[in-house]
């Protein structure tokens, strides 16, 4: 009941005790500590190289060579982080998590490789303006309430040329049907449901200039569905260490519904970088 209820009332707190019940399930069904769906192409052999590349997608888009301050906003267990930082050690990441339980998971490599950690919600960020060269909100705005109040902070701390990007699930087109479309799938994807064209309006309304946008939807959700599908046995098995049987059954109807909404285009999984 608890968890029906988190993810229909979405509030902040809502959102946070929802992902401290559902993140073990997703390490769980991927076998490491990103929370992104991931992208998949030819060479993917497992959810954990799809979140990889993702992260690694992210950070050619926002430029990393060309920063010296980068926010990372709704950083999870900081795993994207500690990705890039290894990458590129010259630059600061400050890592902006509302969950506690996320932060002090994160907190021991955090401080071995000298990243950042900030408590603090993401519609109302305590950092000083155009302090930042790079603020990255990878696969965590569409929970963000409201958006617009993100982004607005997002510019406020850019520097001038700095860059805004996001990784976000979003819906293809604004319909309200489309929102009971999607079913079942709200489990594995609670958040606002925003559309493509909100989002972009959102950002122009705020002065920032988009300069790119990826659609890569194809390489998101149909793959990850289909890894889930022909590997259930043996996932199944993993999560009914952890989870009673009933949620595994809804984890699994939500990737059947995701592959679906995929596929007659209701979702679409968008890559945006714009800046101040």
């Amino acid at each position: 009941m608890d968890v029906i209820l988190w993810t229909l009332r979405r509030g902040e707190d809502d959102v946070v005790n929802l992902y401290n019940y559902l993140s073990g399930l997703m390490q769980v069904s991927t076998g490491g500590n990103f929370l992104n769906f991931g992208y998949w192409d030819d060479s993917t052999k497992n959810p954990v190289d799809a979140q990889t590349n993702l992260c690694n997608i992210v950070k050619d888009m926002a430029g990393f060579k060309e920063s010296r301050h980068v926010l990372d906003v709704g950083s999870g267990f900081s795993e994207p982080a500690l990705l890039w930082k290894k990458s590129d050690p010259d630059v600061t990441i400050t890592c902006l998590n509302i969950n506690q339980n996320q932060l002090k998971s994160a907190s021991k490599n955090a401080n071995t490789f000298g990243i950042n950690l900030l408590n603090s919600t993401a519609v109302k960020i305590p950092i000083s303006d155009e302090s930042c060269d790079r603020v990255i909100s990878l696969e965590s705005a569409q929970h963000f309430r409201p958006i617009k109040d993100f982004i607005s902070e997002a510019k406020r701390i850019l520097r001038k040329n700095g860059s805004l990007i996001l990784a976000i699930p979003v819906l293809s087109r604004p319909s309200k049907m489309s929102i009971f479309k999607i079913g079942i799938l709200k489990f594995t994807w609670s958040s606002e449901h925003y559309d493509i064209e909100t989002i972009k309006k959102t950002i122009q309304d705020t002065g920032l200039k988009t300069t790119e946008i990826k659609l890569i939807g194809s390489n998101v959700y149909l793959p990850l569905a289909e890894y889930y599908i022909q590997n259930r046995q043996s996932l199944r098995e993993e999560i009914l260490k952890r989870y009673p049987s009933y949620v595994e059954k809804i984890l699994f109807k939500s990737m059947l519904k995701m592959k679906h909404a995929a596929a007659d285009h209701t979702i679409e999984y968008i890559l945006i970088k714009c800046t101040k």
